[in-house]
């Protein structure tokens, strides 16, 4: 086969049927050269002179190295060493490849904020959220945050992030850390304001049900589904209050894992004016009932929660599945800390643990656009074929 005409994928889904095929991808440099620009553009922290590699080519060999599986700076840099020439070639390293002290200088001393928005605004850009019904335009974007403990020093705390991230595909779009003597609250309008938030549905968890924040999203266009516990009293006193007795059953769920079984319950009440809640327009009762199928153990707990959507916009059954999907946001912090061993790694050096955090975010986006969704499986997939996980960075503009 003559590598040199073979076609290029014309996307991350083409790429993956060609993977399943087992066929011998080329590795196109002047695709891979997209995602170097694209990267280049994250501020270079390093002196001019003496400089050897290009920061675009740098990040793109770690890009490709998580994606392999790599959880360490150590590992990244061993990756390099075993690469083949082909790959060397693509990244435009001449002769050596980068070592570890290289590697980690960059990654301690990277513009964070510069290197969340390269990345976010690019996956953003070709990040495919599936909607569930013909017609539903609305995706699901939840904000929550996670620490990444392993960087926990003595000193200091553990960097703690605040991503925005899409509900179907757990792709996160947006990510901003949070000031050591601080926490999410101020980190909010910042984290969304590079997001189109037309036809986004903003979730959140009880933290950031605050009425700055409401009328942020709808000043952008968007739309808020926010949960509601203490830190919001009189609002949470009124929705109780609600008449939920005499409003039937509108939605019921089972899930069953991690030794449990689930059972949700949710009624919708349209509100009236006078909410202290801004453009709140439906209030939502859900039930959990928690049975640990071991002990036989029951547990159940109320939870309220106000969107902004009208009726005509979501029905219960789609409320459901923004509220699930929120919750499901989570797998993705399983992911990173099971498979990536994020909490475990000792990265602690400058911006270093956000930029593992950022590349991590990055593969497994890339992978679940690809198709795959066991990310464990994806990982040993392109350790075995680096040129598989090359052919993930073809993303034409």
């Amino acid at each position: 086969m003559n590598r040199g005409r073979v076609r290029v994928p014309s996307s991350l889904i083409d790429a993956l049927a060609r993977h399943r095929e087992d066929v011998d991808l080329p590795c196109p440099p002047s695709r891979l050269c997209t995602l170097a620009q694209v990267l280049d553009d994250v501020p270079d922290p390093r002196r001019v002179r003496g400089r050897r590699y290009r920061i675009g080519s740098l990040l793109a060999l770690c890009t490709i190295a998580v994606l392999s599986g790599a959880k360490s700076v150590t590992a990244i840099a061993r990756f390099a060493a075993d690469s083949s020439p082909e790959l060397r070639q693509c990244l435009r390293f001449t002769s050596t490849t980068p070592n570890t002290t290289t590697l980690g200088r960059l990654l301690a001393r990277l513009d964070g904020d510069a290197l969340d928005d390269a990345v976010g605004t690019w996956l953003g850009r070709y990040a495919a959220d599936p909607v569930d019904e013909p017609g539903d335009t609305l995706r699901g974007l939840a904000v929550d945050g996670k620490a990444v403990r392993g960087s926990r020093t003595d000193a200091d705390k553990a960097v703690y992030l605040l991503a925005a991230t899409l509900h179907v595909s757990q792709t996160v779009i947006a990510q901003r850390q949070i000031a050591a003597k601080s926490n999410e609250i101020p980190a909010f309008a910042p984290l969304l304001e590079r997001i189109d938030l037309r036809g986004t549905v903003v979730t959140a968890d009880a933290l950031h049900t605050q009425r700055a924040h409401a009328h942020r999203v709808i000043a952008a266009g968007g739309h808020y589904l926010l949960v509601v516990k203490g830190n919001q009293k009189k609002l949470r006193k009124q929705l109780k209050r609600l008449p939920w007795q005499e409003i039937p059953l509108q939605n019921r769920t089972t899930a069953t894992g991690h030794g449990r079984r689930e059972v949700r319950r949710l009624k919708v009440c349209t509100v009236q004016p006078g909410l202290l809640f801004p453009h709140a327009v439906q209030a939502i009762e859900i039930k959990r009932r928690r049975t640990n199928r071991k002990t036989g153990k029951v547990e159940t707990k109320t939870v309220y929660a106000v969107t902004s959507l009208a009726p005509d916009q979501a029905d219960p059954a789609r409320l459901a599945e923004l509220v699930q999907g929120h919750w499901s946001v989570e797998a993705l912090h399983h992911v990173r800390d099971v498979t990536f061993g994020e909490d475990a790694s000792r990265v602690r050096t400058g911006t270093a643990p956000r930029a593992m955090a950022t590349l991590r975010n990055l593969a497994v986006g890339l992978m679940r656009q690809a198709g795959w969704t066991n990310i464990a499986a994806a990982a040993d997939h392109y350790r075995s074929r680096p040129d598989h996980a090359t052919a993930l960075l073809d993303l034409a503009a």
